[in-house]
């Protein structure tokens, strides 16, 4: 067997080798018409990659289901313990084959934030120990809002003569979650979200769209250094 050289080439640390980073997104779910169904994984799935150029950890690529709450119906997501299974499943592949040993899920997608209360879990099933970032859905504001729009404009995937019709919450329901009643009520922000779009609209700004990048890809960067020193 080759012995491989890990202080080769940019890295900040040889220890990154045995840190993974995974986005986790959702492919399958409405955004308005000027963003592709698959915004999230993309999303997650950039800062997911930059953060390994960054850091020099291991890129696992994305997890491919995603769950969402049953009160918001925009799209085609799985059951928890699906999603739960799959990444276990993802993350002992990684381990066995690449040895890793700690692991960065980037989340992009709200609806997958309950698998936070799963990880204790899935680090016993995996042997891991795993960080669970959600910094971009801490600052992107509402869904299909001005937050998501303008990374997108920075990914080059809007539609930019969509753009005007994307506040039209009456014809898209997904757009702040503004049609989904029951879940606006159980969640304030939510419905701080909903009545954001109804009230102020959406806009494109693309170095907004930077902005929220680098923040979210500096905070994944912070996770792999504490789990370098973890």
């Amino acid at each position: 067997m080759a012995e491989l050289r890990y202080r080769a080439g940019k890295i900040r640390d040889p220890g990154v080798h045995k840190i993974g980073i995974i986005a986790l997104g959702s492919h399958l779910e409405n955004h308005g018409p000027a963003l592709p169904i698959d915004t999230d994984a993309k999303i997650g799935a950039h800062i997911a990659f930059q953060s390994s150029l960054e850091t020099g950890a291991k890129f696992l690529g994305i997890i491919f289901p995603a769950y969402e709450l049953d009160t918001i119906d925009h799209g085609i997501h799985v059951s928890m313990d699906v999603l739960k299974e799959n990444v276990i499943n993802t993350l002992n592949q990684a381990k066995k084959f690449l040895n890793i040993e700690k692991v960065v899920i980037v989340n992009a997608h709200g609806g997958n934030i309950p698998l936070m209360a799963e990880l204790w879990d899935i680090e016993d099933e995996t042997g891991l120990s795993i960080v669970f970032n959600n910094q971009v859905i801490s600052s992107e504001g509402p869904h299909g809002g001005s937050g998501e729009l303008s990374m997108a404009k920075v990914l080059g995937i809007i539609n930019e003569n969509e753009v005007i019709n994307q506040a039209n919450v009456n014809e898209y329901e997904e757009i702040g979650l503004h049609g989904f009643k029951q879940a606006r009520q159980d969640d304030p922000n939510i419905e701080e979200g909903a009545r954001d779009v109804e009230e102020n609209g959406v806009y494109v700004d693309e170095e907004y769209g930077h902005r929220l990048f680098s923040l979210a890809i500096n905070s994944v960067i912070f996770d792999v250094e504490k789990l370098l020193d973890f």
